[in-house]
């Protein structure tokens, strides 16, 4: 008899390394049984596509979408992580940078989903790869983390820094999309964020800040992480105004952020530099919980080379003599952890279980909600287990942004 799961965790893969922008391209499904934490998993890469980045499967839970930086579509069975289907996205347009994938899509139907492609918005069925409609212009500048409103009639989008107009490239906005009249409108924020989230009740949008620099003050390809202070936006669909907004110091490990997701009281949202998963209270949009994955050190001796992977995947994107800051302010944010960490951070439906995926450590943990205590965590294999990756380098998968179905 086969093993029921209830919980099918799916995180999207990039592979070993710093900079999971230009990285492999893959799936990692875990499977979860509450009544007794047993577990399974299922990993695949895939070869010709590049730059793995988040993953989105369709209402039916048949096909997944498998977002990425590489200007591919790529469709995979949802059960076993196979891949379907593939089409490029060049057809249709180009890019202005290297970065400007599809890495996000939107499900509105069984069939049919929504991604950006170029300056414009698109939507494809999966039985038909070849011929997608035109919906709109985007009106941003690197569309990245897309959602569709509460009310179902716009998506909301955040947009990434575009290394094409060089030290004027940083983004600062937040876009909406009206799904029945094509039209646009954008919210202009005072930091750039890159992933949103909606409210599962009411037409609101949460955004949280994701501040970087550009190295030499021109490359925002290779960008660095920035020591500011970091937001968190209410915002209002019907008015695209923001309601309410929340700061962290910059001494509060709230850094280059990845997934955010929101419970009934909680906006809740991992951060990859500085090792930590914050929870701000909705009612009073002040109050603020962390949950610390920081390494110890036995942690770190542990993983001697994905550090010296980390420190020399560092090197090569800037500098030390003309950039030392950059070198210092990413050792400050991370707390000298030399280790990026947790990127996918997802909610079950009845809010009692917190997936998470932590990319420096490799492992996978599963928090009792909302008491956040530890139900498990699973040490995941190396990816030369999977892959042609050197058999004495870097091991870890490259976890990057989560969904999650039960």
């Amino acid at each position: 008899m086969n093993k029921v799961y209830p919980y099918h965790f799916h995180i999207a893969l990039d592979g070993s390394g710093l900079n999971g922008l230009e990285g492999r391209a893959g799936v990692c499904l875990f499977l979860f049984n509450p009544d007794d934490n047993s577990y399974a998993y299922n990993i695949k890469y895939f070869d010709g596509i590049g730059g793995g980045h988040s993953l989105s499967v369709n209402p039916a839970g048949t096909h997944g979408y498998l977002g990425n930086t590489g200007q591919h579509v790529l469709l995979y069975d949802a059960s076993t992580g196979c891949e379907v289907a593939r089409q490029s996205t060049l057809p249709y347009e180009t890019a202005d940078t290297s970065l400007q994938g599809s890495t996000h899509a939107v499900w509105l139907s069984d069939s049919e989903f929504v991604i950006a492609i170029g300056e414009n918005f698109y939507k494809f069925d999966i039985d038909d790869l070849s011929r997608a409609r035109k919906l709109g212009p985007h009106g941003v500048f690197l569309p990245h983390a897309i959602k569709l409103t509460t009310g179902g009639t716009h998506l909301v989008y955040g947009s990434m820094d575009n290394p094409a107009m060089g030290a004027d490239g940083e983004a600062r906005t937040v876009g909406f999309f009206d799904l029945s009249t094509g039209e646009n409108s954008v919210v202009k924020l005072p930091a750039t964020c890159w992933h949103i989230a909606t409210h599962p009740s009411e037409d609101l949008v949460h955004a949280v800040s994701f501040r970087v620099l550009p190295q030499a003050y021109r490359d925002y390809h290779d960008w660095a992480i920035a020591s500011y202070k970091e937001y968190a936006f209410e915002i209002d669909v019907a008015s695209t105004k923001v309601t309410r907004h929340w700061v962290a110091s910059r001494d509060i490990p709230a850094h280059i952020n990845s997934d955010i997701v929101v419970s009934d009281t909680e906006l809740i949202f991992c951060n990859g530099a500085s090792q930590t998963i914050v929870f701000i209270d909705l009612e009073s949009y002040a109050r603020y919980r962390i949950i610390d994955e920081r390494p110890d050190l036995n942690q770190l001796l542990n993983n001697k080379r994905e550090i010296a992977s980390q420190v020399a995947d560092g090197f090569s994107r800037g500098s030390p003599v003309p950039d030392s800051r950059h070198f210092l302010t990413a050792l400050r944010v991370s707390r000298y952890a030399i280790l990026d960490s947790v990127y996918a951070c997802q909610l079950s439906a009845d809010q009692s279980l917190l997936f998470t995926a932590n990319r420096g450590l490799n492992h996978i943990t599963i928090y009792d909600y909302p008491s956040n205590d530890i139900r498990l965590r699973i040490k995941m294999p190396d990816i030369q287990e999977f892959t042609d990756a050197p058999l004495h380098g870097d091991r870890r998968l490259g976890f990057h942004h989560g969904w999650l179905r039960g």
